[in-house]
């Protein structure tokens, strides 16, 4: 049993809690290059005040849970780049720092009543991610459990001795990458995870088992502090939250993209960002999403909009 479950005392004391949104987006509009394979980890080298003034502005929206430029980030992905391991693990704890200072400061300035004192989630994203190559939406690696647990470890290991509150493993496309994951955790056992899945339709993850499924395996999981999906169209979202709502006790967490669709073949973005995300963050906490925010292609504003809409009547 997991000693230390965050989600579950601020949903003690809150109807609903209200992510972040997407870090890649903002930090291209600071004017960061991101065509790297570490993604916006690779600003931890040699921007990192720009990871913490996004992390700032987020708290500054109404979001209660950081998540850390993390994602893509991994020792072997470090190492690649001529990065001793000992370095590589300092970058990973770095991404915690950052958030944990914006944190900092925004409280010292402007702490609010009616308001949870914010969470920092460490980003552990799937290993697809570390390819570069689409795989988080499509999952089936073709790799053995021993091999994914011995990439996952040394990533949680450092975001846990960073002092990540919880850690958010997110975009996870096959159901044997989220059982490894789950074991990892077990050698940490004072640390608590939400569990997001990538998906091929509103019920079904990108390698196409089913989100019932999914499901079930994680409720068995006590670490597993709640389940959803990410980094998904916002279409699939309210057939995802019935779905898992009636799979699973776990409190259920979503945050789409903005409405656009992702091409991860070409790597580009099409159709409209027409999607009113307060609105549609009101109809999912009514079927029964407790943690929402946004992914890619979301920002300030849509966090801003989420915290009026949910939180504005307190």
């Amino acid at each position: 049993m997991v000693k230390v479950n965050p989600i579950e005392q601020l949903l003690d004391q809150f109807d609903t809690l209200i992510l972040d949104g997407a870090l890649a987006t903002e930090l291209e509009k600071l004017d960061c290059d991101l065509e790297d394979p570490l993604w916006s980890a690779r600003v931890l080298l040699d921007e990192p005040e720009k990871i913490r003034k996004v992390h700032y502005a987020y708290f500054e929206a109404g979001a209660d849970i950081a998540i850390t430029a993390s994602y893509q980030a991994s020792i072997d992905g470090f190492k690649k780049r001529g990065i001793s391991e000992a370095d590589a693990r300092a970058l990973m704890k770095k991404t915690v720092e950052l958030a944990q200072q914006a944190r900092e400061d925004y409280w010292m300035e402007k702490k609010e009543a009616f308001r949870p004192y914010p969470l920092i989630a460490g980003s552990v994203g799937p290993y697809g991610a570390y390819l570069a190559d689409g795989s988080e939406y499509i999952g089936n690696y073709g790799v053995s459990d021993s091999f994914l647990y011995e990439f996952h470890k040394p990533r949680i290991e450092a975001l846990v001795e960073a002092g990540a509150d919880l850690l958010a493993v997110e975009t996870i496309p096959s159901l044997q990458e989220a059982r490894v994951i789950c074991d990892v955790l077990k050698e940490f056992p004072d640390i608590s995870a939400w569990m997001t899945f990538s998906l091929r339709d509103a019920v079904h993850i990108s390698e196409g088992t089913s989100l019932k499924e999914c499901a079930e395996v994680l409720n068995a999981c006590s670490q597993i502090a709640a389940v959803g999906v990410n980094c998904v169209t916002t279409e699939f979202v309210s057939d995802a939250v019935q779905a898992l709502h009636a799979s699973t006790q776990k409190p259920i967490i979503i945050y789409p993209n903005s409405g656009e669709h992702y091409n991860p073949e070409t790597k580009t973005w099409n159709g409209d960002n027409d999607v009113h995300m307060d609105a549609a963050a009101a109809d999912w906490a009514k079927k029964g999403a407790k943690i929402i925010g946004g992914c890619c292609r979301t920002g300030p504003e849509d966090i801003r909009g989420i915290h009026k809409i949910l939180r504005g009547n307190q």
